[in-house]
């Protein structure tokens, strides 16, 4: 059958470059449906509320701050080992279109746990809307796709394999979902080691929640605890920063 041949964007490129680089990974996951019900009230009560992007990105990164593994990485070079990262470094998938083309791009936020919720969630909702070369991490990605094969893969190495560097161009963690359009159990596949994904809100007040991660570096119990841990920040630290950050303006009823 004769078809349309097609030139790959770099924005594709970038994509299959990803996929290379996570074939190796040993990914398992675990789900659980986490009750939210607090964080909802409180959200339904602010008057400018994070998107859940943001929240799931600080909320992890406390887990994190406490929970070193979270901040572990599998690196090979100069030989097999885990590297622990000072802080957490969370990159975001988010959904472009460029040229007409729909796209994904890696968001990096550094020390999510450290900034306030309204900042993190600017700074996600900026990197849907500003153009590639005003967003760092995109210049810096794009930079990188950009050059020939050889090159592309040695820098994908580097930025792999050294602990030190998997921090600055792969972060500690991934967060992605595609609730915003309707939902779904994603399954997302990156480098590694972590990567949380969400999916709508239930009727009874609960929201589905996937963490998939490189069995390498830690097993399933650990998780199961993260997930129960990630649930009781939701509902505490960030309902509570949502709380502070101000309520909706009471409308007077008249009678």
């Amino acid at each position: 059958m004769r078809g349309t041949p097609k030139t790959i964007s770099l924005r594709r490129r970038l994509i299959c470059d990803l996929m290379r680089a996570s074939m190796d990974v040993p990914f398992v996951s675990l789900s659980r449906s986490l009750n939210i019900r607090p964080l909802l009230e409180a959200r339904a009560g602010a008057m400018a509320p994070a998107g859940w992007a943001a929240m799931f990105v600080k909320a992890f990164a406390i887990v994190a701050r406490d929970e070193p593994i979270l901040r572990t990485v599998y690196a090979k070079w100069p030989w097999p080992t885990l590297y622990e990262l000072p802080r957490s470094v969370a990159l975001v998938a988010v959904a472009r279109v460029e040229d007409g083309e729909e796209c994904v791009m890696p968001q990096r936020i550094a020390a999510p746990e450290a900034l306030p919720l309204a900042e993190v969630d600017a700074e996600i909702r900026r990197a849907k809307t500003a153009p590639i070369e005003d967003v760092p991490m995109f210049r810096k990605i794009m930079r990188a796709t950009r050059l020939p094969l050889p090159l592309r893969r040695l820098s994908w190495s580097i930025g792999l394999n050294f602990g030190r560097q998997r921090g600055n161009w792969f972060g500690s963690f991934a967060v992605s979902s595609v609730a915003a359009y309707g939902g779904g159990e994603l399954h997302p596949v990156t480098p590694g080691p972590y990567i949380v994904s969400y999916g709508v809100v239930e009727p009874d007040q609960t929201i589905h929640v996937v963490i998939r991660w490189d069995h390498r570096v830690t097993d399933a119990a650990p998780i199961a605890r993260v997930l129960t841990r990630l649930e009781q920040v939701l509902n505490t630290e960030i309902a509570a920063e949502l709380r502070a950050a101000g309520s909706k303006p009471i409308r007077a009823v008249r009678t």
